[in-house]
Order: C-alpha cells, then structure tokens, then sequence
C-alpha cells in the first residue's frame, strides 16, 4: 500500500509503522521542536491511492501495548503483547489504527527497539500502521518522548494530528495528550480549528469517519486507575461530534484507548469503541457505564477489533485471548456488532 501525500512529496512506503520518504531527515533533539503550520484546506493530510472509493477494507484496531524489555512482567504482559502482535499479522488488514501506548516509555530509545523487534511480523506483511499519540510516548517528559516517536514515524513530519482517506474511510487521528492537552480540543484551539475544516470538508465518497484518540470521549469506572476521565476538553470533543454527527452523510466512530480493558458505547449518534487490550497490565472495571454495550464480566481482557468495511456497512469482532495463563494461547471472539452508515 503506498499512501501519497496531496504535495507533491515523493512516493513513500510503509513499512512496520515507519513510511520511508526519501530525504526526509528525523529530528535528533527536541531542541526548537515546533508544529507545523495547520493546513486548514479540509482535505485530507493523505491519501491512500490504491484502495478506491467502494473497495471493501479490513481494519484493526487496538492499542496500550506498552513495547518494552520482555522481562518486566509487572507493566505489560510481553506473552500476551507478542501474541496480539503476530495474531494482527496473520488478519493481514489493510489498515492498523494504533490508539497509544506503544512504548511503556517514550523517551527510552531502548523501548521503541523492543517495539521494532516484536513487530517484525508487521513488516513482513507490510501492514500500513497509524498510530496516535499516548501519554506513555511521552513519558518522562513530552520533550524527551516526542523526537523519539517522530523518528519512528517520520512521515508524519511532525504532525501530532493528521487524516487519511482510504478509499470510502476517513480516519482522523487526533493528539489527545501532547501540547496543551488540557484545552487541545476546546472551540479556537488550533488542533480544533482543524478538525472543524476536516469536517466541513468531507468527501462525499466517504461512508464511515473513524476519530483515532488515546484518550477516551466516554468510559467506565476502574478499580485500580480511577482517574478524572474524560476530562473537560475530552467532554467538550464529544460535545462538538455528537453535534455534528446528525449533519453528515458518514457514520462517525471514536476508537480510544488508555483504558486497559474492553468497552463500547452509542451516544448522541456516535460510536465510541474503547479497546486498551494490546498488552499493557489489565485493569479490572469497577463499575460498567449503564450505555456500555459490553456486558461481559470476564477479565482480563487482552484484545483487539477487526472491522471489515463494505459499502455503507462495517461488521465489527472483538477477538479475546482466552486465557492469559495457559501454555498455548487460543483466540476466542466476545462480541460482535455492525456498524451503519446512512
């Protein structure tokens, strides 16, 4: 797959979450790291030129991986990181939507090392991986975090927000947790002011709008993390999508993460799919939303969502691994749902 930019940029590869641009020079320190300029054209920051408008897609999506040294057992669980890993391989989608987390520590050259080894099988089967920004890429410090996760995906040239389209898809993937992430989606912020000219400039050709975020819009209360989510720009988010929502000719859906569990919410028009499964230390829910979609109490729930997208329909699977503890881990599926657009 060879995602193009609107500029007249060379052609680039994606190759196990890197795209190759000839030329193109990553940054070496965080000394005088800026934005770009926000392009508030409302087009697409890519396209993804091989796949048509029409074209049935596979997607997969997932995240809280935490990539770092097998022998820390305690943050993630590296058999069951590994496994989701290579399961994902196998689904050969078209499209990876990468919620955050991947690193356990983004300023540690070390983790992102960890990250390129175990997903060998993704480069093998060339899968295009789009990934948005966790608060573990920015751990200890954003300033430390963020040169080390451009250089993995130098394509981005440093954006910390883009969008893709492919084929009838449009993904936007939004920073919920680098710059000023306490007012980042607020009305007259600049990572805003862009999502507003996206929507208003939707193709016509697209049927489903997937919003990619760490950070969830809505969720359930945990046990061991309970923590002051969504926060008010997160509220104010899902304010401005549902708002929106009733407007467009796309069904719209929030794909999160942080949340190391499994949940899935309809709210004002909008799904919310919040799958924090990759592998990261699971935290058991305390209280499950009345909305939640997801019933089931079983746990852990290392996971991921495969959706196979043709025409105005996208029919969603929850693949669960069975049983963390056994010697030979087996893939069972918890959920099915479909998606609709109008």
């Amino acid at each position: 797959m060879l995602p193009m930019r609107r500029s007249k940029l060379p052609a680039f590869i994606v190759v196990m979450g890197f795209v190759v641009v000839p030329g193109l020079q990553a940054l070496a320190t965080p000394a005088g790291f800026t934005d770009p300029p926000s392009d508030l054209s409302g087009k697409p920051t890519y396209l993804v030129s091989e796949i048509k408008p029409g074209d049935d897609l596979k997607i997969v999506a997932y995240g809280d991986m935490r990539f770092t040294d097998p022998a820390n057992t305690t943050d993630t669980n590296p058999r069951a990181r590994k496994w989701l890993v290579d399961q994902i391989a196998k689904e050969k989608p078209d499209a990876l939507f990468v919620s955050g987390d991947l690193p356990f520590r983004g300023a540690f050259t070390a983790d992102w090392d960890v990250y390129r080894r175990e997903t060998a099988p993704w480069t093998a089967a060339k899968l295009s991986v789009y990934p948005t920004i966790g608060n573990h890429e920015l751990v200890p410090t954003q300033k430390a975090g963020l040169p080390n996760y451009f250089a993995e995906f130098p394509w981005l040239e440093r954006r910390r927000w883009y969008s893709v389209q492919i084929g009838s898809v449009y993904l936007i993937a939004l920073d919920s947790n680098g710059g000023d992430a306490s007012h980042a989606f607020n009305p007259g912020a600049q990572q805003r002011a862009w999502l507003e000219t996206q929507l208003a400039h939707l193709p016509p050709e697209i049927n489903f709008v997937f919003f990619l975020t760490h950070m969830p819009l809505i969720n359930d209360i945990q046990s061991e993390v309970i923590a002051d989510i969504p926060q008010a720009t997160e509220l104010e988010l899902r304010r401005y999508l549902e708002s929106e929502a009733p407007k467009a000719h796309a069904k719209f859906c929030v794909v999160s993460g942080h949340v190391h569990n499994y949940e899935r919410f309809e709210h004002g028009g909008v799904s919310y799919i919040v799958s924090g499964g990759g592998g990261a230390k699971p935290y058991p829910i305390y209280a499950r939303n009345p909305e939640d979609l997801y019933r089931d109490p079983g746990f852990p729930n290392f996971n991921y969502i495969v959706l196979m997208v043709h025409g105005k329909q996208a029919d969603a699977t929850m693949y669960r691994l069975a049983d963390p503890k056994a010697a030979i881990f087996t893939a069972e599926v918890k959920e099915r749902f479909t998606l609709t657009a109008r």
